[in-house]
């Protein structure tokens, strides 16, 4: 694995290297965009602070090969989709540009190193560091941070500034993806974060970051990159990654079904007629066994003998 794919790996911790190293090499003649998809357990080196664990479930797309920001709405909608498929209610999109940061303060003449002091501060939302490193300056960065929250009211804020035309740019085409993605989910809450970097590193362009009430960490988070940053091609492209495990609490209580003790000598045919009807069941496993006790040990609310379905 090359420097970048490590140092990507140990950030996003996923399968996004190895899907570039497919587009670009397997799949280096098949038409554009591609939109790949997959799932599997990831190992990193070590737990962050949201993500104490080291190994997990993930689930994930990438759209390589398109670059306009229609890519990105659709990338967004469709994980806002599926997590609001499973059930999971009160969902939130955190949006951020998390080149802009660094673009304005090259702008405004910062040195490289006083650029790194600078991103540190804000990631850490220190504004009184933002202070000190920015100096004269700092009035921006502060209105930066102070924009966070809600897309429609931090909008207003970013476009209250005097931005310079690049940067200005990137404003531009958040305000555009929020008004979209609104369009498209009107149920699904939209936040932004201009000043939000940490895991998105590699990232250039639009990112999001997924987020349900009372759930600890996030459900997901993706955004757009070059593939030639994780692997062998140079397309634009965009994707996502859901943690199954951060998933799997935010979802609502499941219904459950109703249980059925088989005998053995339960009827195949109705026993499969129960399971078409959405019915559990249970096989006897002991001949011998009180099927009535072992029917009520295994939580099961009524036994099949015979044809004969009876309720415990």
């Amino acid at each position: 694995m090359d420097p970048i794919s490590q140092r990507m790996m140990g950030l996003r911790a996923d399968m996004t290297p190895q899907v570039a190293r497919i587009a670009a090499s397997r799949l280096a003649k098949a038409p554009r965009p591609l939109r790949l998809c997959y799932a599997g357990q990831v190992l990193r080196v070590r737990g962050g602070q949201l993500r104490a664990a080291r190994q997990f479930g993930q689930v994930g797309a990438e759209l390589i090969g398109a670059g306009h920001l229609l890519a990105d709405v659709e990338v967004v909608s469709l994980a806002a989709e599926a997590l609001q498929g499973l059930g999971i209610e009160a969902l939130s999109v955190d949006l951020t540009q998390p080149t802009l940061v660094s673009d304005l303060a090259r702008d405004l003449g910062f040195a490289p190193e006083s650029v790194a002091l600078l991103r540190e501060a804000l990631d850490r939302k220190d504004a009184a560091t933002v202070q000190a490193a920015a100096g004269e300056k700092a009035g921006i960065f502060i209105a930066l941070l102070r924009a966070a929250g809600p897309a429609e009211r931090g909008l207003r804020a970013l476009k209250s500034l005097s931005l310079p035309k690049p940067v200005a740019a990137q404003v531009g085409q958040l305000a555009e993806v929020v008004a979209l993605i609104a369009e498209a989910l009107p149920g699904l809450a939209i936040t932004i974060d201009p000043v939000e970097h940490r895991g998105f590193e590699y990232q250039t362009g639009l990112s999001f970051t997924f987020f349900a009430p009372k759930v600890r960490g996030e459900l997901g988070r993706g955004g757009r990159y070059r593939a030639s940053s994780v692997g062998q091609g140079k397309e634009p492209a965009t994707g996502f990654t859901l943690y199954m495990d951060t998933i799997m609490g935010a979802l609502p209580p499941g219904e459950r079904r109703p249980r059925v003790y088989l005998a053995p000598d339960a009827g195949r045919t109705r026993a499969r007629a129960l399971q078409a009807e959405g019915w559990v069941t249970l096989g006897a496993t002991d001949p011998a066994a009180d099927h009535w006790a072992e029917a009520k040990r295994l939580g099961c609310g009524h036994i099949l003998s015979g044809e004969e379905l009876e309720e415990l």
